[in-house]
């Protein structure tokens, strides 16, 4: 069973009884399922560009050096398959997908042999992109593609870094901007420069740090871009001790605002939208883990949905990352869930439309 709870956009109160409104009925959780990764698995990041056409990438058997490898996995509208990665060098943890054209893919990561790991490819398999300019140690966590060209983005050291590629020429440029930036869309970056958020911009052919509000151990993990007038970024607020505080900034096009939330204690991962300014941010709730969670914005108000846990089979649900199904009204979210052993299992959530009920 699942619930959709409707918040106002209002401040939380402190000491405020937590009561929670009617629920929202209009959408539901559709099922729970698994992309069937080998023990010990993990997806992290979800693409969907049709019905049939869905792409996840993550890691197998992630507590075991040796035997620890990046996975990318395909929907086709009836199962999901293992995709080849042909690459004798082999790929560690696959953080983010993007697709060019609905039949040229990327995916980004770490390698085995200490550099960024970049592939591209389709259903017949991924190679991968030697990208001459990156060192050992560079990282990559964010990447972006958009017809023939691609941008990913992660750190040097404690500077940001940003690695574009068109027809085959691959450009390495190391910022002067403190910090590490961690997705990556529609000419925004975002990520955290150690003491607040950051969000780097491109224009005029280079990137540009942005004015944001003043948050104090504030970081970004993701960002979704309709417009160059309409985003929104998500990631949370790090007060020590364990204690992380939700944090989602909006942009209108002039400045960033952050946005007031629900008095809730979850931790955010992901963003997606359908374009029309309608949002989708995937996370973690430390209160209610057994269960999915998905906090979705609309017309300026937040609201909370819960999938239905299983107490007896998931301790928690860890949701990564999540996708709009263009047409479909439908989401999808993955990651992993973890049982009283405390052994990791890949999901996949879907959520949308609530299938009518017939008497």
């Amino acid at each position: 069973m699942a619930t959709c709870l409707a918040y106002p956009l209002v401040a939380p109160v402190e000491g405020a009884a937590r009561a929670e409104p009617r629920p929202v009925t209009a959408e539901s959780w559709q099922r729970s399922s698994s992309a069937r990764l080998d023990v010990d698995g993990s997806l992290s990041d979800v693409l969907a560009l049709s019905a049939g056409n869905v792409w996840a990438v993550g890691q197998q058997e992630i507590w075991d050096v040796w035997k620890n490898r990046g996975t990318i996995r395909h929907w086709n509208g009836t199962a999901w398959a293992e995709v080849a990665i042909r690459d004798a060098t082999g790929a560690g943890n696959l953080r983010t997908i993007a697709a060019g054209t609905p039949t040229q893919v990327w995916a980004v990561g770490d390698g085995h042999d200490g550099l960024p790991y970049l592939a591209g490819g389709d259903v017949t398999g991924f190679d991968r992109v030697q990208v001459p300019g990156l060192w050992a140690g560079d990282w990559l966590g964010g990447l972006d593609a958009k017809g023939g060209k691609v941008v990913a983005v992660g750190s040097r050291g404690d500077k940001a870094l940003i690695v574009s590629g068109q027809n085959g020429s691959w450009t390495v440029t190391p910022t002067t901007s403190d910090g590490a930036l961690y997705a990556v869309s529609g000419g925004f970056a975002v990520g955290d420069t150690g003491d607040g958020p950051l969000v780097m911009r491109q224009s005029g052919g280079s990137w540009k740090p942005m004015r944001l509000p003043r948050i104090p151990g504030g970081y970004l993990r993701d960002i979704q871009v309709d417009s160059a007038k309409r985003a929104l970024a998500v990631g949370g607020v790090y007060h020590g001790a364990g204690r992380i505080d939700p944090l989602v900034l909006s942009w209108n096009g002039k400045r960033w605002t952050r946005e007031k939330l629900p008095p809730i204690t979850a931790r955010l991962y992901g963003v997606t939208g359908d374009g029309k300014g309608r949002y989708w941010i995937s996370g973690y709730d430390r209160e209610r883990p057994a269960e999915g969670f998905l906090l979705r914005q609309e017309k300026g108000r937040f609201e909370v949905i819960r999938g239905g846990g299983d107490a007896k089979s998931r301790n928690s649900v860890r949701l990564q990352a999540v996708t709009y199904l263009p047409g479909k009204g439908t989401v999808w979210a993955v990651g992993h869930v973890v049982d009283a052993t405390d052994r990791y299992t890949d999901v996949v959530e879907t959520f949308g439309p609530k299938p009518p009920t017939t008497s």
